[in-house]
């Protein structure tokens, strides 16, 4: 090149941040820290959560019922996107229609064309987190906090099949006999069987 008098041109690269719907949606928080006074199924919230499988990263999604702070929903997955969250609601055992509003922080993952069409179908609020505040989703920080030290730091998962089974014994666990201190010493199950409310 040097030699046709040839010198090579490039571009420069510049860095913008990424900024998706979610993160700058001016949606409201509906519940604004109060997790308490639902029917069951009628608020559930969400958050995903990381967990190393072999070398790599995989996720679980939690939908956690505001009622009575049980798990009616989960899934694995090794990429962190909307179809862990529709994997979550897929696995509930109740209508979509008892669902009056679906909490989340303003991850990316809860930003997609298909999540809005669920919610629409079924006339579901959306709820979001304040930006940058995990407190506003407390509920699910702490069900995650609880899933990690329950039972991933106990495991090593070689594969995203493992961890695609694993959960359904401890979610069956968590509901039916953990003893939950928020709802009285009493497991999920027992406190809605009773009929209480927090």
């Amino acid at each position: 090149m040097r030699e046709q008098g040839m010198t090579s041109a490039y571009a420069r690269g510049r860095s913008e941040p990424h900024r998706t719907r979610a993160d700058e949606a001016r949606l409201a928080n509906l519940l604004d820290r109060g997790f308490d006074g639902y029917a069951p199924h009628t608020h559930p919230a969400s958050d995903l959560t990381y967990v190393r499988v072999g070398g790599d990263w995989a996720y679980v999604c939690l939908l956690v019922d505001l009622a009575n702070r049980g798990i009616v929903g989960h899934s694995a997955g090794r990429t962190r996107d909307a179809s862990l969250v529709l994997g979550a609601f897929a696995a509930l055992d109740f209508p979509l229609t008892d669902v009056q509003v679906f909490h989340t922080d303003r991850g990316g993952e809860f930003d997609d064309t298909r999540i809005d069409e669920l919610l629409d179908v079924f006339d579901i609020k959306r709820s979001l987190s304040r930006k940058g505040n995990p407190y506003d989703n407390a509920v699910v920080e702490s069900t995650n906090r609880l899933l990690k030290k329950e039972l991933v730091y106990r495991n090593h998962y070689a594969t995203i099949e493992q961890l695609r089974r694993d959960p359904d014994d401890y979610v069956w666990w968590s509901d039916n006999q953990r003893l939950h201190s928020t709802l009285g010493y009493r497991s999920p199950k027992e406190f809605t069987e009773q009929g209480l409310v927090l």
